[in-house]
């Protein structure tokens, strides 16, 4: 199977299905020298676990990762890093009755017809399970990201019909609220909308915003590798991601130029803009100014209600899903969205590095 691996000097490679013993992840081209613990890792990884609001699935995993290599003495060693996340609460019998119809909504069927062959137990290797993996990866980067003056914020900017308020923004309600929602009363409403979801064994999908500060200009490449494409990848390869906007996105397209250019001023020897419509992105490259994107999540097909599908042999059915599923997959997806947004911006600043060659000779005669 190929696609299980991402990146280019700062390389992860993603291993493990929804119900295997266990999942894990190889980073490779991690710098030596930086201070890594399982602590520094768990933080995220808490952020994304199941079980621990009423909105999200009742599947109860600790999402405990253990380090098996790349680190000694509490310091990166420049060799890969392999690390593992144990399954510990699989209920393999609620998936028995899809083992032969596909799920509408999933994966089942685009699965077996590129394989001939699935694991049907919670979706296998395209368990939304998998992006824990991921996020133990994107903790490194944030790390490193961090240590270079590089900030990311994710938060939920909307679910179903319920948007935050700019006017409303609470930094501190993003970890505090269910929805992670940076608004208090726009988390009230969005919780509301979702028990009568729930009521109606129905799903609600949703916007996750992701703000990325301190990325300096220069970083990113102008034809295939733009720094909004590479982002806008990482971010749609998260199973539920149906659409990704870098700033303005969708709402430039009905924008004249001169409303949507961003004009440039001189600041104390530094060039700016007075507006960020770009999203911090111009020509595929990073213009020092905030970079903005939005992923845009489809509502979590695993409903309670029943549905028309087939089988594999080509009989028409009915479907009444069972088991444990969110509600809602966007509170969870946002350190998954933050953690690939780290990983992109952390790779394009390594290729960085060799663009210019006085970036060369600096290094090589400091």
């Amino acid at each position: 199977m190929a696609g299980s691996s991402f990146g280019t000097l700062f390389k992860i490679t993603t291993f493990g299905e929804s119900h295997g013993k266990a999942l894990g992840v190889i980073v490779d081209g991690c710098p030596a020298g930086l201070s890594l613990s399982e602590h520094d890792i768990q933080v995220f990884l808490d952020r994304r676990k199941p079980g621990q609001t009423k909105i999200s699935t009742p599947r109860k995993e600790n999402d405990q990762v253990e380090i098996l290599s790349g680190v000694f003495e509490g310091k990166t060693t420049g060799t890969p890093i392999a690390m593992m996340i144990p399954n510990t609460s699989q209920r393999s019998s609620d998936y028995g009755e899809i083992a032969v119809t596909y799920r509408p909504g999933h994966a089942d069927f685009s699965f077996d017809s590129k394989f001939g062959f699935r694991d049907y137990r919670g979706g296998g290797r395209s368990s939304a399970r998998e992006t824990a993996a991921r996020v133990a990866a994107g903790a490194i980067a944030s790390k490193i990201l961090s240590s270079m003056g590089v900030h990311l914020t994710a938060y939920t900017r909307s679910i179903g019909p319920v948007s935050i308020s700019d006017d409303h923004f609470d930094p501190s309600a993003i970890s505090e609220t269910s929805t992670c929602m940076p608004d208090r009363e726009a988390d009230a409403r969005a919780s509301a909308f979702l028990a009568q979801c729930m009521k109606e064994h129905d799903s609600a999908g949703g916007v996750v915003e992701c703000v990325v500060s301190g990325v300096p200009a220069g970083i990113g490449d102008p034809v295939f590798e733009k720094l909004d494409a590479m982002l806008s990848m990482a971010v749609m390869s998260i199973g539920a991601v149906k659409a990704v906007e870098i700033g303005d996105g969708i709402a430039a397209a009905s924008r004249k130029g001169s409303e949507n250019n961003d004009a440039f001023y001189a600041d104390h020897g530094q060039i700016k803009k007075k507006t960020n419509h770009a999203g911090g992105i111009l020509g595929g490259i990073s213009d020092g100014s905030e970079i903005i994107l939005r992923a845009h999540f489809k509502p979590t097909p695993s409903i309670f209600q029943k549905q028309h599908t087939v089988t594999n042999t080509l009989e028409n059915t009915e479907l009444e899903i069972r088991g444990r599923h969110d509600p809602v997959v966007v509170p969870r997806a946002v350190v998954v969205v933050e953690c690939m947004t780290a990983l992109t911006i952390l790779d394009a600043c390594m290729k960085n590095m060799t663009a210019r060659l006085d970036y060369l000779v600096d290094f090589y005669q400091s």
